[in-house]
């Protein structure tokens, strides 16, 4: 698999032999060679040899997965948007990811994309489901893995808060910029001050 800033571009298919894109548009610009990543795929494995037994094969620590669920864009009803699923931070990389519309199953135009390995060892992996927003329907995509007692599921309809306008993410942060800085001026003077007080008293003392 290849990334860029943490979002995979494209990976291959070593079934099929086929250099799969994130995006159809990537391919467009330029292209890889499967059999230029399958020419790796014995060295790899010669390198997970050599680690296993460096781990006296101790088996991986199930790390259950966290799970986000969130609109492409801010929903609008009768809108066609995309309902993202993110499953982060677990570990080992073998995990399902299931689709429910008004507790129904739902496979049509579901894209599970592969599993983005992390810094930290563990794994990310992310799922789509293109829908029109509507007020009476309820989408739950449900995550099943080792590190999990039972199936994780989230929740979104459209009733939920949307996340505050740009506009407004602004104005608090530039608040939030705003007290942080006149909580720092505000400390700086009052031990200046304080210093100046603890200098004085200690000339009228010496005096």
């Amino acid at each position: 698999m290849f990334e860029f800033n943490d979002d995979e571009i494209f990976h291959v298919d070593l079934e099929q032999r086929e250099t799969i894109w994130r995006l159809p548009e990537f391919g467009r610009f330029t292209s890889f060679q499967a059999e230029g990543a399958q020419g790796n795929i014995a060295v790899l494995q010669t390198n997970l040899g050599i680690l296993m037994k460096r781990s006296n094969n101790t088996p991986a620590v199930n790390l259950p997965p966290k799970v986000i669920l969130y609109p492409e864009k801010t929903a609008e009803m009768g809108e066609p948007n995309i309902l993202i699923c993110m499953a982060d931070n677990f570990s080992p990389p073998v995990l399902k990811m299931v689709w429910f519309k008004n507790s129904q199953p739902v496979t049509e135009g579901v894209q599970t994309m592969d599993y983005y390995p992390k810094k930290n060892h563990a794994f990310r992996r992310f799922s789509y489901l293109p829908f029109v927003p509507n007020m009476d329907d309820i989408y739950l995509c449900q995550v099943e893995h080792w590190g999990l007692n039972e199936p994780l599921g989230k929740i979104w309809h459209g009733s939920m808060p949307e996340p505050l306008p740009e506009t407004i993410e602004n104005v608090v942060c530039a608040l939030g910029l705003a007290f942080g800085l006149v909580g720092i001026v505000t400390g700086t003077i009052l031990m200046i001050k304080s210093r100046k007080m603890g200098e004085a008293n200690y000339r009228r003392g010496r005096l």
